[in-house]
């Protein structure tokens, strides 16, 4: 399965999923990539950016969960 696919298939479970979620999952070195291009295949994925401890924002990559968003 690709990563694409691994990463759709948790986000339609109702995951968010951050970059390192991504890397330890599914060996993604490049989630903003990736959802770069499901975007493209229309699945309507948001990113919420949250502060961590460091101080740092990081990613929060979720799928709107109305099913008559997603493409067929």
């Amino acid at each position: 399965m690709s990563q694409s696919a691994q990463i759709i298939s948790a986000l339609k479970s109702g995951r968010t999923i951050t970059p390192i979620e991504a890397l330890n999952e599914f060996g993604c070195f490049r989630l903003s990539a990736r959802v770069y291009d499901l975007k493209e295949m229309g699945w309507p994925i948001h990113c919420d950016n949250r502060e961590v401890e460091s101080g740092k924002y990081v990613g929060h990559y979720s799928l709107d969960m109305n099913k008559e968003e997603w493409p067929e």
